[in-house]
């Protein structure tokens, strides 16, 4: 059940203060409170509460305003109710009316948030947050350069024609997860596996079948131990492994052959441990190291290895995520936890521009991987210009195609700094959600939560403007008047 707030959202004026403080309006919380509108999104959030019955939901405000300010710093569940606890901006910023010396809901509220903020859902109010935005001038670049982050195009963007930039790159969000060694991840399925036994033997009152527990061990620690591991000692290790495992899965399939019930959540692991088995015996059998939809955790069996080719970090295990950059603000194009090519997607991005827009973008910025002939061929039929080199031999005026390309990769920068900002100050370089849904939206949230602190100081620059204009005007005011004083004051040169 949920009420809409009668108040909506309340001002700073309306916030009851502790005595004896006075709050700043120019505080970065009361800002970014200013800059969501809280009125449009709990219209669209009231509709997920299909029933008038059962205890009120927190409401939105409280729901996404914490989830923000736990992104934005990192905090633990039990960590971020006590800040939300002792700070009065962030009690402001989740809308409660005044100060109060207690904790606004518990910890565990939270993942409830969590669950009920989906992707999509943070995705729409991402969208009404910056809509309207991306064609202000002043939301171009980092200081206010309408020329910054693609505003400047070829050619300025014909009346009733093409007009703006598109800019798509792509980039893995790492899960907070073990790396993944198959030797590693079998011994947790073999004991994963006898704790499964245990509980059907202790709760049937049956004798406990032979596993050899205590050799399995042994023989995990003796191999994980050793300072050099040969290949023919990792083959080894997994032939064992695999031996332990299979015999672990007979008993259960024996078990529950027999009558015995496993737990819904227990059925389901078995499931992940059957799957694991078998992709690493068809590994082991075949010698390689290549399967699909590869399992790289048993807690997590939804992540999969994105091959990103970097010198520092080759492989990645999360989601790939793509992003598209217009008029300074970003948009989740697709999040997705098996490995895709991200040409399929230019098609998409750049008719849900023109939906927001109301005309094509008149270029795109982008790696040379969308660059393929399908991509090159919608472009050119819809007058986009697509950045790169054209397929072939380079033509005659291969100096201006190499300056317009220096062009294009420094204005598609902009892309490449959300992703480093996104990941160095708002979560993304490291998912700790666990489940699959949970994280969707965590990687959602922190594009909301980097837009956002833009958009706060986008709004706060024209007060920087008109105050920094005030101070000229009164120095320069100060200024005329002492100099009519000195002219006054000054003795007559003869």
């Amino acid at each position: 059940m949920y009420k809409k707030s009668i108040n909506r959202q309340l001002g700073l004026n309306d916030f009851d203060q502790p005595i004896g403080l006075k709050m700043d309006p120019g505080n970065r919380w009361i800002r970014k409170a200013g800059a969501i509108p809280g009125a449009r999104i709990e219209d669209k959030y009231a509709n997920l509460f299909g029933s008038n019955v059962g205890n009120v939901a927190k409401p939105l405000r409280m729901a996404l305003g914490s989830l923000i300010i736990q992104k934005e710093y990192g905090f633990p569940d039990r960590e971020l109710v006590e800040q939300l606890t002792e700070n009065p901006y962030l009690q402001y910023f989740i809308g409660l009316p005044g100060y109060r010396a207690e904790a606004p809901f518990v910890p565990s509220l939270l993942v409830e948030f969590r669950k009920r903020l989906t992707a999509e859902i943070i995705s729409d109010i991402n969208e009404i947050i910056i809509g309207g935005d991306d064609g202000d001038p002043a939301a171009g670049g980092d200081d206010g350069d309408p020329t910054a982050g693609g505003w400047e195009a070829d050619g300025a963007g014909v009346e009733g024609g093409n007009a703006g930039t598109l800019i798509l790159d792509a980039t893995c969000a790492p899960q907070d997860i073990r790396y993944p060694q198959d030797v590693s991840l079998l011994n947790e399925a073999r004991e994963k596996l006898d704790a499964m036994i245990d509980v059907l033997c202790r709760a049937n009152g049956l004798p406990r079948p032979r596993t050899y527990r205590r050799k399995a061990r042994r023989d995990y620690l003796s191999f994980a131990k050793a300072k050099k591991r040969g290949g023919k000692a990792v083959r080894k290790a997994i032939r064992q492994m695999l031996q332990y495992v299979r015999r672990n899965r007979a008993h259960i399939r024996k078990m529950l052959d027999g009558g015995l019930v496993l737990g819904e959540k227990q059925l389901a692991l078995l499931s992940v441990l059957d799957k694991l088995y078998e992709q690493q015996k068809h590994m082991h059998d075949n010698k390689t190291h290549t399967v699909g939809d590869r399992i790289v955790s048993i807690g997590q069996p939804h992540v999969r290895p994105i091959v990103r080719g970097k010198a520092a970090v080759p492989v990645e295990f999360g989601a790939k995520m793509e992003l598209s950059m217009a008029g300074g603000y970003g948009r989740i194009e697709k999040i997705s936890f098996d490995a895709y090519n991200e040409g399929g997607t230019l098609v998409d991005a750049v008719e849900r521009y023109r939906e927001r827009e109301g005309r094509y973008p008149e270029r795109v910025l982008a790696d040379k991987i969308y660059r393929n002939r399908d991509n090159l061929r919608y472009c050119g039929e819809r007058g986009i210009r697509l950045s790169g080199p054209a397929l072939g031999r380079p033509g005659k005026n291969a100096a201006a195609v190499r300056k317009q390309e220096r062009t294009d990769g420094i204005d598609r920068i902009e892309v490449e700094r959300a992703f480093s900002l996104a990941k160095r100050s708002y979560g993304l370089g490291l998912i700790r959600t666990r489940r699959e849904d949970t994280t969707r939206s965590s990687i959602a949230l922190s594009i909301l939560v980097m837009n956002i602190n833009r958009k706060a100081r986008v709004l706060l620059s024209p007060f920087f403007r008109m105050a920094f204009s005030r101070f000229i005007h009164d120095v320069y005011t100060l200024t005329a008047r002492n100099i009519g004083i000195q002219r006054k004051t000054m003795p007559a040169v003869a």
